[in-house]
């Protein structure tokens, strides 16, 4: 058994697989993708790895595995499939993963083209170890019960990111109690099927699951969501598009860059967006405004609709089009809503068990915010021509 210290959880102990497997090149470049992409530039000390968080995740599921009593080739697979969850992670983690999407139809955590095809040695440590490599990708997935461990609402994941990030920003807003919540978890269902039961918190457990709800919320609006991420955030994106098109450079080997190859690529070719980036010499917010000044359509906007109005407002202002990013978040939703726990002996969803999740939902509601984003000289026309090409009711600008 070998020890690893950590800055949260305190040791985290390793057996003998997940010694192996830390040891390979597709683990050792999660030293070099931060766990918190672009909100490192408005928290300085933010600067943790996806490496250590993997570590966190692997030491969080060894002890929800411990309670839920899984035979020991199960407890084998789960271990491996949350100590390489994020291994499918491109250069700046969930800031790329869009880009990474529409050119391979996959997400950060379907990760069978890796295991199986991308990295062999991944595959002959885990085959040597008597595990199935495609079995931890479905896993990885959040495929079946014991796949929620890894990927769903109650997962080990955000327990874990949840911590680590409050940690290393500085911010109180993430604490929440993992070992409360890691001891009581339980498989509801066929105990001797765990792989399609359902993962659910124990009796006497709402207060617990409203707390990673709350703890959620509450990151999204001081970390995850600031507007200096997300202009950035904005950027890299936009930056990134440039690079792929103004290269031979493939989307594999793109998603294999780590954060810094990334950015010194940008700088070199994608100069004025990547010095920017760089540099923290970001653009300003021309419009920044809620929800119920949002046409619906305009809310639901795709990728082809934001750059085709990037586009239109540039041509409006006579700026290059690289000098107006459309910024349409997603709708807002609490994905922690949907987790289950036992109400007097029924699994019930935590949306019909609290009357917290409504008022989180609301407050999720109230802070959604689409933005546009330029040089501040243009601020002001940008700002105009946006509220037009948008449908938006007011421009709100702000600095």
């Amino acid at each position: 058994m070998k020890a690893i210290k950590d800055s949260v959880h305190g040791h985290v102990r390793l057996g003998e697989l997940a010694a192996e497997l830390v040891d390979t090149p597709a683990f050792q470049r999660l030293r070099h993708i931060k766990q918190l992409s672009t909100v490192r530039l408005v928290y300085p000390s933010a600067n943790h790895t996806r490496f250590e968080h993997s570590l966190g995740v692997y030491h969080l599921a060894r002890g929800a595995i411990d309670g839920l009593g899984l035979d020991a080739d199960t407890a084998a697979h789960v271990r491996a499939a949350a100590l390489l969850h994020d291994v499918g992670h491109g250069p700046y983690g969930h800031q790329t993963e869009g880009i990474i999407r529409r050119a391979t139809g996959r997400d950060h955590d379907d990760i069978a083209w890796l295991l199986t095809d991308g990295d062999r040695e991944v595959c002959r440590v885990l085959e040597r170890n008597g595990v199935d490599p495609e079995r931890v990708a479905s896993l990885i997935a959040g495929e079946g019960g014991l796949g929620a461990l890894v990927s769903g609402e109650l997962d080990v994941d955000r327990m874990d990111y949840l911590v680590r990030d409050a940690h290393h920003t500085g911010v109180p807003y993430g604490t929440v109690d993992t070992g409360r919540l890691v001891n009581e978890l339980r498989l509801a269902g066929d105990a001797s099927d765990p792989a399609n039961a359902a993962l659910v918190l124990a009796e006497g457990n709402v207060p617990t699951a409203e707390s990673l709800l709350v703890a959620r919320s509450l990151m999204n609006a001081v970390v995850y969501r600031h507007h200096v991420s997300r202009v950035a955030g904005a950027m890299l994106e936009r930056a990134c598009e440039r690079y792929l098109e103004r290269t031979d450079t493939d989307v594999q080997s793109f998603r294999r860059m780590a954060d810094h190859d990334l950015l010194v690529a940008l700088r070199e070719t994608v100069p004025t967006l990547g010095t920017r980036i760089e540099r923290r010499d970001l653009y300003k917010r021309a419009v920044w405004v809620g929800l119920e000044d949002v046409p619906a359509g305009t809310v639901d906007a795709g990728h082809d609709e934001e750059r085709a109005a990037e586009r239109e407002i540039a041509a409006t202002v006579g700026i290059d089009r690289g000098e107006v990013v459309v910024d349409v978040p997603s709708r807002p939703g609490l994905k922690e809503s949907g987790s289950t726990v036992v109400v007097d002996g029924v699994p019930q969803r935590l949306e019909d068990a609290s009357e917290l999740v409504a008022g989180l939902r609301s407050a999720e509601r109230r802070r959604w915010t689409l933005g546009v984003y330029c040089p501040a000289e243009h601020v002001d026309a940008v700002g105009e021509a946006a509220r037009d090409v948008l449908g938006l009711r007011t421009a709100g600008a702000r600095a």
